[in-house]
């Protein structure tokens, strides 16, 4: 009796090579692109990082924008603390978060200083931001203020008024342990209006979180690169973030809107 013929051997597997290919041909284009860059822009760094890391199924926590991180963390922050009919949370063509804050909520009227229900909010705002993976990002803070005129012995004009409203945020921060070298404050007086002036709307405050340029975080931390690999969170930082949910328990009510 004749044996039975070997069964004809299975052709090797090979549709892996396909998402290989892509996946090269991804990482080759991101890497050209960077070439071509005279000065990275570390926003669209990060967004361009992101989109390529979701192509090749990196999954999706480690695909996600640090700025779209800290945006959902603030707006937890604003809903916890009641403080959302006074806050404002956004992000900004160019990749920036913007926070903008009524002034009447967190000032005393043609003051500079806060009023007592607005510190735990800007302490749990403080605190995230200077939570280890946000230390990348300058923050700026603008006062702005109506055209309706002030003439105090402290605040000759709004233009005092607004510098100072941002300036007490930035030292309130830098109270925070805040490295003083990421603030930026800026008092803008009525030069800026979101509506047509007299009105109170305009009497606001907005902090702006930018990623650093390439050049200040080799100024600030000594790393051109410090921030740019994204690092999971770790145990420190996990237990900030539980510190700062348990500690929101608090609430703070804000004045609402005049």
């Amino acid at each position: 009796m004749a044996p039975k013929p070997e069964p004809p051997e299975e052709a090797p597997d090979e549709s892996w090579m396909a998402t290989f290919a892509d996946m090269v041909t991804l990482l080759m284009a991101f890497f050209v692109m960077l070439l071509n860059f005279s000065k990275i822009d570390i926003p669209k760094f990060e967004a361009v990082a992101a989109g390529i890391a979701n192509e090749i199924g990196m999954g999706e926590n480690s695909a996600e924008q640090p700025v779209e991180v800290m945006k959902q963390a603030v707006e937890d922050i604003i809903v916890e603390m009641q403080a959302d009919q006074v806050v404002d949370v956004q992000t900004d063509e160019d990749g920036s978060l913007v926070i903008e804050m009524a002034a009447a909520a967190f000032y005393k009227s043609g003051s500079a200083e806060f009023r007592a229900q607005a510190i735990p909010v800007l302490q749990k705002i403080g605190e995230l931001l200077n939570a280890p993976r946000f230390k990348a990002y300058q923050i700026e803070v603008a006062g702005h203020t109506d055209d309706d005129p002030i003439r105090t012995t402290k605040f000759p004009s709004n233009w005092e008024l607004s510098a100072g409203r941002a300036t007490s945020i930035v030292r309130y921060f830098i109270s925070l342990k805040m490295d003083r070298r990421r603030m930026k404050a800026a008092g803008l007086a009525d030069t800026r209006p979101k509506y047509p002036n007299r009105d109170k709307e305009n009497r606001r405050i907005v902090m702006t979180a930018t990623a650093m340029s390439l050049q200040e975080r080799a100024q600030v931390f000594g790393d051109a690169k410090y921030g740019l690999v994204k690092q999971k969170m770790g145990e420190e930082d996990d237990k900030e973030k539980k510190r700062i949910k348990s500690n929101s328990k608090s609430t703070s009510v804000l004045p609402k809107k005049e």
